[in-house]
């Protein structure tokens, strides 16, 4: 896939809030900033799918209808934007990580690492441990309207304690790994983990 153009919010800095939910090098915004490595995609949601993967071949999948009918859950929490932006208490409904597990009827996640497969061709890499226990979902909703497809609806995962291109727009597979592998913007130079307590910005870090 050729390399998109880095929209212009991937740059620069701005000074920072000083708050302990704020993470170092962060300022507060209260807008929703948008932003993409590529054009928006609009599927279809007849043509939708969601799936768990492993090695090639899916575990579970569900249809749109079919994934709205799993349990629902609502999460009010800060999300960290690695471009410096943070935004408080943004509140979401969606699927969590581990009511998918249950619906795929898997006892325990088939793999310690995920990539998440989205449109567009994006992946991003994030490890078991920060999805299940409560601590990710694939979300459909936002402020209690459904997910606006620039914010990466219908469906995107929502990992909010990692930087926040860690919660993958459009997404359509989750895929267990034996072993972390880098996506997109890991391939590129930013971090493998992303934590923003940590300014795990870039490769380094």
């Amino acid at each position: 896939m050729a390399q998109p153009p880095i929209s212009r919010g991937f740059r620069g800095r701005k000074p920072p809030v000083q708050s302990d939910r704020i993470p170092p090098g962060q300022h507060l915004v209260h807008d929703f900033p948008v932003l993409s490595a590529g054009p928006t995609p609009h599927a279809p949601l007849s043509e939708w799918s969601f799936s768990l993967d492993q090695g090639g071949k899916a575990l579970k999948e569900w249809s749109w209808e079919e994934f709205n009918a799993l349990p629902q859950t609502r999460l009010k929490t800060d999300i960290h934007c690695v471009t410096t932006w943070s935004k408080l208490d943004t509140q979401w409904r969606g699927v969590s990580i581990d009511d998918l597990l249950k619906a795929a009827g898997l006892a325990e996640p088939p793999g310690d690492f995920t990539m998440a497969h989205c449109d567009g061709d994006y992946t991003t890499n994030v490890p078991v441990d920060d999805l299940a226990g409560g601590k990710g979902m694939v979300a459909t909703h936002f402020e209690g309207e459904p997910l606006a497809p620039e914010h990466g609806g219908p469906a995107r995962l929502l990992v909010p304690h990692l930087y926040f291109w860690k919660s993958a727009k459009w997404i359509r597979t989750l895929e267990f790994l034996d072993s972390d592998e880098p996506g997109f913007w890991e391939q590129l130079g930013y971090h493998i983990y992303g934590d923003p307590w940590q300014e795990q910005r870039y490769a380094g870090d």
